[in-house]
């Protein structure tokens, strides 16, 4: 009955909005399964969608209706999460547990029901709930509306790569022992490229092959779904040329090496231009501090069509893992189309400057193995979920779940990239900051030096936004603005923030909701480096948000 509903709606919404009556609606089904899956010769049963890993691709056009029932068959509760779709007006859509959506529950199911607009491009979906996003994951292809080309040569083939992270153990169970220890959870033990983490020590495990003719042009749409680790991504004997980001074009440059972070998506086009043979694709961290990190490169193969078997494999060295140098002149190349048909439309003038520091510090804890428990937090408050889904709450007037005075300031200030202050202990609080509908926002999101500076890639839900400048120390309120760039800024949805520096991003708070900002290294949300944006409802319906779907899952 509600599956019919929801069909229901959205044939009424192309009745009521013309301009939509042309997209085409895309049905899909998720079936939340366990699936037993062999890596590193090891066997182990995962959360899948539909028994896939990585789970199926999402295809839409611009502009296309898509509607998703997740139906729960495994023991955990799951929400899905379409990173980086805009969900104007449907937050409903957006999946984060307990700020959008109570979860699925086992047995239960819920479709998720949005409209593409104004992407194209590459995005990703996956669980936004504990750490299950580990298996449950996968692309997100927008192709360009009929008839309009890319803005860019156009491809002779298209290749998905999803990189991710595998553990032996049990993902939910590492997870665990970290809270109740409070200390950090066991690494991963090997990365994975579209599943595979090729041959490591003491296991010729199966690896990824990209097969390739030569004189080809292939885009390859590179997704990082891993849950703790910046990757670098190489080709031996091959350029790539870089072309989007996170659904957005970006001027076309050249690079032997590409930098992603989790959940960030780059197209990239490899030209196959070299003679038959076999060339290694690489996967490696990047940490650029002390911070333990999974060191295993995973490894694939370019296979040039006509290439005998026994060619042995062309091979290429991957950066330093604390190749800073690397990942700022990839950083630094991105920059927007900025082109009639793809403007920057970067706000200029601001009506919030915020100024958010992010680290993790040291809380007492009782029970754990040493009294005290790693967290970590955004202007020193730790976020806590709540029971109760934040947009439910401020949709239906619940008090008592949240509150709307999240600091837009740093409630001490101190030397944050210097010696860190002696009391690490943070505040624990649900709160959101508020803001009017349509206001523009300038964020600068300032790492500390809390335990160790590093990297942190912060993903804003609901909206795109500009990457306008970063640096490293404290930020200058005085002279770095006079560096920004509000002209081609890159426009995406994740962004790095280097280790002992800041970024400094804009958007415009168009869409009505509760919008979650959280770094997306898992670790670091599980230990609240999270906050909220709520964004009141504008002057007509046009600009609200709609009403919650009959099967909205319940607390």
């Amino acid at each position: 009955m509600a599956y019919r509903i929801q069909i229901a709606v959205v044939v009424l919404a192309a009745f009521l909005f013309p301009a939509l009556a042309e997209a085409v609606v895309r049905h899909y089904k998720f079936s939340v399964v366990l699936k037993n899956a062999t890596r590193l010769c090891s066997t182990k049963p995962i959360v899948t969608i539909n028994g896939k890993f990585p789970g199926p691709t999402l295809y839409a056009r611009e502009d296309d209706m898509v509607t998703v029932r997740v139906v729960n068959h495994v023991q955990y509760n799951i929400t899905i999460h379409w990173h980086g779709i805009r969900q104007i007006r449907t937050g409903w859509a957006d999946g984060p547990a307990y700020i959008t959506q109570c979860p699925i529950q086992p047995g239960q199911s819920y479709i998720y029901n949005f409209t593409v607009m104004g992407q194209r491009g590459t995005l990703l979906w996956h669980a936004h709930i504990t750490w299950l996003r580990a298996t449950v994951h996968g692309a997100i292809v927008i192709l360009p509306k009929r008839g309009v080309p890319y803005p860019f040569p156009k491809p002779d083939k298209e290749e998905i790569i999803v990189l991710g992270e595998w553990w032996k153990a049990d993902v939910e169970k590492v997870l665990n022992q970290a809270m109740q220890s409070g200390l950090a959870p066991n690494l991963s033990d090997s990365h994975t490229i579209n599943g595979h983490p090729g041959p490591v020590s003491n296991c010729s495990s199966q690896g990824y092959t990209l097969h390739v003719e030569t004189g080809k042009t292939y885009m390859l749409r590179i997704i990082n779904a891993a849950v703790n680790d910046e990757l670098f991504f190489k080709l031996a004997g091959h350029s790539l040329t870089i072309v989007e980001v996170d659904a957005t074009y970006t001027k076309p440059f050249s690079t032997d090496t590409l930098f992603i972070a989790p959940g960030q998506t780059t197209n990239a086009l490899l030209t196959a231009n070299q003679g038959t043979g076999k060339y290694l694709i690489a996967v490696s961290p990047f940490m650029d501090t002390v911070v333990a990190v999974d060191n295993i490169t995973s490894t694939g193969t370019l296979h040039y069509k006509g290439t005998d078997a026994l060619v042995p494999t062309a091979l290429t060295t991957v950066p330093p893992q604390n190749a800073t140098p690397v990942t700022n002149t990839f950083v630094e190349s991105l920059r927007s189309l900025n082109s009639k048909n793809y403007p920057a439309n970067v706000p200029l003038t601001i009506d919030h400057s915020l100024y958010l520091t992010i680290g993790v510090g040291i809380n007492p804890c009782a029970t754990c193995v040493n009294g005290s428990r790693v967290v970590a937090d955004v202007n020193n408050v730790t976020f806590v979920m709540p029971t109760t889904a934040l947009l439910q709450a401020h949709y239906f007037n619940i008090s008592g779940v949240f509150t709307d005075d999240f600091p837009g300031n740093p409630p001490i200030p101190f030397n944050y990239t210097g010696s860190p202050p002696a009391n690490l202990k943070t505040m624990n609080g649900t709160k959101v900051y508020r803001v009017a509908y349509n206001s523009s926002v300038q964020v600068v999101l300032q790492g500390t030096a809390f335990l160790a500076p590093e990297s942190h890639p912060v993903h804003l839900h609901g909206f795109n936004f500009y990457g306008i400048g970063k640096g490293l120390g404290n930020f200058d309120p005085v002279n770095d603005p006079k560096k920004f760039n509000l002209v081609d800024p890159v426009e995406r949805n994740t962004i790095s923030v280097p280790t002992a520096g800041w970024t400094a991003i804009r958007f415009k708070a168009d869409n009505p909701g509760v919008w979650f900002l959280h770094c997306h290294l898992e670790v670091h949300t599980t230990w609240g480096l999270k906050m909220a944006f709520l964004v009141d409802n504008g002057k007509g319906p046009n600009e609200s948000i709609l009403p919650p779907p009959s099967d909205i899952p319940q607390c």
